[in-house]
């Protein structure tokens, strides 16, 4: 049953051979005796009976002989002739026919012929080195369609796998080109925030009222890192304890941010452990009843026994954030003020407490209370070095 499978096969796939040329010029009165007398004007427009049997027992080697108007006909058919393109897209679509029937005929018949298959891999191997262009054209077309859908996918995966090799190797220099994006970003806003520092310390005239430019430079650095980190809820107050002058100068200021205007002026004690006329030490810890350095951001205020009192909440790490703990706060005291020093020679300390004159303290809470900024400064090389809040 199988060897009349394979002949009635081979039948088959002769007769559809033989009358392919037929079909792409669209001459069905095909004589092949004629053809064969005019021999000299040009080839055989058809297979000769051992191509034939090469091509049924190995069909992937295709070696047709056309002539040039066959091959004109099947890689450019004329735009003015609808029928004969149509006519040779019908017989592409017989010869791809003929060469999957001719892979099937080939695979079932591969057990039982493999030393004839062998020899005509041997012809076909020395056909292959004469194809006409023609023939080259149609073996790399039919190369390509037989080639297994496998090997694209194995190219992608392939190709897949190396991109993802490779992609580590590119990681480690992308992150040090952001990283060094990121930082002269941060360098070209920090200059910027300085120019703004200065431009408006010298609009104000601040530094004829006593204030040190660089106390001020780092209030405005550090008041810019809150309002960018969206902490301020009053932006437009700042105030600054410059407890690097001292205590018997007016060293506290309020200024109106949003007008560029000095609201307020005045004393301001310092923690009786942190020094007698000037501040010198420093302290973060509970009942040190020492000044704390930094940033705090003002709360709401409470009557105490200093009379209205403003609760401050120290937002430098290490710094100041035990104020809340501590009860440190803003408020006024009858120790801070010109009557007092001219009675005792310096202003009076407090137990850690930034204490206000009674006269101005009250409209001065109530100027900054409810989230401005407080900045209290002093030239401390470690604080200014490490403060979160100036670095942020």
């Amino acid at each position: 049953m199988r060897l009349l499978t394979n002949l009635l096969t081979k039948v088959t796939l002769s007769s559809m051979i033989l009358t392919a040329p037929a079909m792409i010029t669209g001459n069905t009165n095909y004589d092949a005796a004629n053809a064969f007398s005019r021999k000299k004007e040009g080839p055989i427009p058809f297979f000769t009976a051992t191509v034939i049997k090469r091509f049924v027992d190995h069909p992937t080697v295709i070696a047709m002989r056309a002539t040039t108007a066959v091959f004109a006909a099947v890689t450019a058919p004329p735009a003015s002739s609808p029928s004969l393109a149509a006519e040779a897209s019908l017989a592409g679509s017989v010869v791809g026919s003929s060469a999957e029937s001719a892979a099937t005929a080939s695979t079932t018949s591969a057990a039982s012929t493999a030393s004839t298959s062998t020899t005509s891999a041997a012809t076909n191997s020395v056909a292959a080195t004469s194809v006409t262009p023609a023939s080259t054209t149609s073996a790399a077309t039919a190369s390509r369609v037989a080639a297994p859908a496998t090997t694209t996918s194995a190219s992608t995966t392939s190709v897949a796998t190396a991109s993802r090799l490779a992609a580590p190797a590119e990681s480690p220099v992308a992150a040090s080109a952001a990283a060094a994006s990121s930082a002269d970003a941060k360098a070209a806003e920090l200059r910027m925030v300085i120019n703004q520092a200065s431009m408006i310390y010298t609009s104000m005239d601040l530094q004829d009222c006593g204030l040190d430019p660089k106390a001020f430079e780092y209030a405005w650095r550090g008041y810019h890192n809150l309002v960018k980190k969206g902490l301020l809820h009053k932006k437009a107050v700042l105030s600054i304890c410059d407890f690097s002058q001292s205590s018997r100068s007016k060293r506290m200021y309020v200024i109106d941010v949003q007008h560029k205007r000095l609201l307020y002026r005045t004393y301001v004690a310092h923690g009786q452990n942190s020094g007698d006329e000037y501040a010198t030490s420093f302290s973060n810890e509970n009942d040190s009843y020492k000044s704390s350095l930094g940033f705090y951001i003002t709360q709401r205020t409470y009557m105490g026994r200093n009379g209205i009192s403003l609760r401050l909440n120290g937002v430098d790490s290490g710094y100041n954030d035990m104020a809340m703990k501590r009860k440190i706060v803003l408020h006024g005291s009858s120790y801070v003020g010109e009557k007092y020093m001219q009675d005792y020679g310096n202003l009076g300390t407090s137990l850690g407490c930034p204490a206000l004159p009674l006269s101005v303290s009250s409209r001065i809470i109530r100027t900054v209370k409810n989230g401005s900024c407080l900045f209290i400064y002093h030239p401390t090389q470690q604080y200014l070095d490490h403060s979160a809040i100036l670095h942020g």
